[in-house]
């Protein structure tokens, strides 16, 4: 059970931190599903981002505190050179294209690729669609998403940052997901210790090793 908390309290005890990357062309809305998951804002100002920058929010998923850091670049080819850092230590991906935009689209296969040649290859990815908001410009059916998403396991869900549609739904997706897997890997490991006492994990970035807890991708689709 996840609840979406505040947007932040210096106090909280932190029992996990996730981070989560953004990553996709330039201009297709990430840092604006950032600022609407972390500080529920929009901008219609929004310049593009320069290098990278990351916000965090705290939230409770089965009643522990977990803090999503949030990882945003920017999608220009001239800023690739802070790839390995970014994805360093990554738990979860978004990969956004903007559904006005097919070129966006076409292009997230090679962000796919960037991403699992670079993150931990139990890495959950999700594919968002942004920009639902402008819908008589679509240029991306549904279809061919949702087709690519089933295709590679991934996650899927089309948002608007603008009407605040599905962002949360996203972000919560993931972060659930990274959650349960961690805790399946805690449980495993406390019935592997001699001495009954799990290993604790709590307070500290998350890199989920070993086996994949692989989803058929058809029930990761269309979440």
């Amino acid at each position: 059970m996840a609840s979406g908390g505040g947007y932040g309290d210096a106090s909280q005890k932190i029992d996990y931190v996730f981070k989560v990357v953004l990553i996709g062309d330039s201009a297709v809305g990430k840092s604006q599903i950032l600022a609407r998951f972390a500080r529920n804002e929009f901008s219609l100002d929004s310049k593009a981002t320069i290098g990278v920058e990351f916000q965090t929010r705290t939230l409770l998923i089965d009643h522990k505190s977990v803090k999503a850091q949030i990882w945003d670049t920017a999608g220009q080819e001239r800023y690739r050179a802070v790839t390995s850092a970014y994805y360093r230590g990554a738990v979860g991906a978004m990969l956004v294209y903007d559904i006005t935009k097919r070129q966006t689209f076409d292009h997230i296969p090679r962000w796919l690729e960037e991403l699992r040649s670079h993150a931990d290859k139990n890495i959950v990815i999700i594919l968002i669609g942004n920009k639902t908001d402008l819908e008589d410009q679509r240029a991306v059916p549904t279809e061919d998403a949702k087709e690519f998403a089933q295709k590679e396991g991934l996650f899927f869900l089309e948002t608007s940052a603008l009407q605040a549609t599905n962002v949360e739904n996203a972000f919560m997706t993931v972060l659930t997901e990274i959650f349960n897997i961690v805790n399946k890997k805690n449980l495993v490991a406390g019935e592997d210790q001699s001495n009954g006492n799990p290993a604790s994990l709590s307070g500290k970035k998350i890199i989920v090793p070993g086996p994949a807890q692989e989803i058929p991708a058809k029930s990761k689709c269309c979440t």
